[in-house]
């Protein structure tokens, strides 16, 4: 069920009013920090793209499509649900829970659908943001990105593409319309998406070829369904719930922890290579499907019927793609499959944010070029040159936990900063470029010591080759450095704009 927009005509942007904060993006970032605004009495709008709710888990709607992180953790700490029906929960059950969520908190009645920002320019004369959406020109105070990492599908450039005659659609923008049944299908990619939908559709079709540049590490998921007995005692006693949370996010600790250490890597390595051989006989193929990395260098995938379905004998794995000439797919080493269907599974654009392309700052540059390829923040949240921008899952804030852990920790930031604007009548709050690069420097030399940075080409590596996306320490460190706001750290300004908030 969606949200009824509050408004589908064109602002009148001669209207003067300023929004004390404004909301780029309604998923599970932009609707926490609604209910964070709502509860702080603030004037704010969520802007959402779409005509409704939900985020990646709206959009995403390919087959078996779930989390990999457990719900009970998957989920806000403010919000638990008790009634999740598996461990890891499906797209559909997750994007039910955004919706009621936002619902209970009553932040959809500031929430307006089909509206896309497509430029946030900074006006110094007013000190605000002015905002062109499709629905016309808002103006706030203090903008939050909350953008998300995964909604601009990666989609590569394959020599010969524009002349496959065949059906095409990436995993994100499933095509419901496209019947696999007795076609061949190629399926280029063998990452998260891939590992849930592939298992799903190769007992239907024709002949499934998996075009794989590397082979990533996948263990076990530990899944199983949560019965209603233990659904109504969650319910009943919700310590239950909440101490199943702490044992969870104590887990991610460990494991994030433990990618420091070879021996700890090697267990989880073995772990990994038990759950090739128990599916997959033929040596050519184990051969092909271990991975040449450490485990932890790359997103850790975990699935129960993935190598099953590639030891199918309707099932053939090729090296990654080189060129497409007509419907024939050929990889690196020359070999070719004759497909009727092309799924992409490639990825999103993670460590190149799209949104900083629609970021002008005080100085007139886009985010994009002051990046470079290289995004940074200071403590992924907040860039030189922007003033009162907050960006949600911003650079260097990624690791192997829940997202939620880290959107709440920078909620408890921007909040933090907005009562400390309120209270101390802060104009205007800029980070300073040589103390975010001191910031940025300390980061990137943590990170030459972790796994992430041990080598292996992934998403998490920007366009420079450069680690933008993980946060080298722990995530306790992470909610420390971010639970208060610290006005001694930014640039600020006290004198109040004459405009209406």
């Amino acid at each position: 069920m969606a949200a009824t927009p509050l408004n589908t005509e064109a602002t009148d942007s001669t209207d003067g009013h300023v929004y004390e904060v404004m909301v780029v993006g309604a998923g599970f970032a932009g609707v926490g920090a609604a209910i964070a605004l709502e509860q702080m009495g603030a004037d704010y709008r969520v802007l959402e793209k779409a005509t409704e709710i939900g985020g990646v888990w709206r959009d995403n709607t390919y087959p078996d499509c779930g989390c990999d992180v457990p719900a009970a953790l998957y989920s806000y700490s403010f919000a638990p649900n008790p009634l999740w029906s598996r461990l890891f929960a499906k797209q559909a059950e997750i994007k039910n829970y955004t919706l009621e969520t936002a619902r209970q908190f009553g932040v959809l009645a500031n929430t307006q659908l089909n509206t896309t920002m497509q430029e946030a320019r900074w006006d110094a004369s007013m000190q605000c943001w002015q905002l062109q959406t499709s629905q016309g020109l808002y103006r706030a105070r203090f903008v939050i990105m909350a953008c998300g990492p995964m909604h601009i599908a990666a989609k590569p450039a394959i020599p010969g593409l524009e002349t496959f005659t065949g059906r095409q659609f990436h995993s994100s923008q499933w095509d419901s319309t496209c019947e696999l049944k007795g076609q061949r299908v190629a399926v280029i990619g063998s990452g998260a998406s891939a590992i849930q939908f592939v298992p799903e559709i190769a007992p239907k079709v024709a002949h499934l070829t998996l075009f794989q540049r590397t082979a990533p590490w996948v263990l076990p998921k530990m899944d199983a369904p949560i019965s209603a007995a233990w659904q109504q005692r969650f319910a009943r006693w919700p310590w239950l719930l909440s101490l199943l949370r702490k044992a969870l996010y104590m887990q991610f600790e460990v494991l994030n922890s433990g990618l420091r250490y070879p021996f700890f890597v090697q267990r989880l390595q073995k772990a990994g290579q038990k759950n090739i051989a128990r599916s997959v006989k033929d040596p050519v193929l184990r051969e092909k499907l271990t991975p040449n990395f450490a485990l932890g260098c790359k997103r850790i995938l975990q699935s129960n019927t993935w190598y099953r379905a590639l030891a199918h004998p309707h099932t053939t794995v090729l090296a990654g793609v080189r060129e497409i000439a007509g419907r024939h797919v050929i990889d690196t080493q020359g070999r070719s499959a004759e497909v009727d269907v092309l799924i992409f599974a490639t990825g999103f654009e993670v460590a190149n944010p799209p949104i900083a392309q629609h970021i002008i700052g005080a100085s007139g540059q886009r985010l994009a070029d002051r990046w470079q390829g290289s995004p940074q923040a200071y403590l992924g949240t907040m860039v030189p040159d922007c003033p009162n921008l907050f960006l949600t899952l911003g650079p260097n804030l990624y690791t192997f936990s829940s997202a939620f852990v880290m959107i709440e920790a920078q909620l408890q930031f921007i909040r933090s900063a907005l009562i400390t604007a309120r209270q101390d009548r802060l104009a205007t709050i800029t980070v300073n470029p040589t103390r975010l690069a001191n910031y940025t420097q300390k980061v990137q030399t943590a990170l030459q010591r972790t796994v992430w940075n041990s080598g292996c080409a992934s998403y998490f590596l920007d366009r420079n080759g450069r680690n933008s996306t993980n946060w080298p320490w722990t995530t306790f460190y992470m909610r420390w450095r971010l639970r208060r706001f610290r006005a001694a750290e930014f640039d600020v300004t006290h004198t109040l704009p004459n405009a209406s908030h």
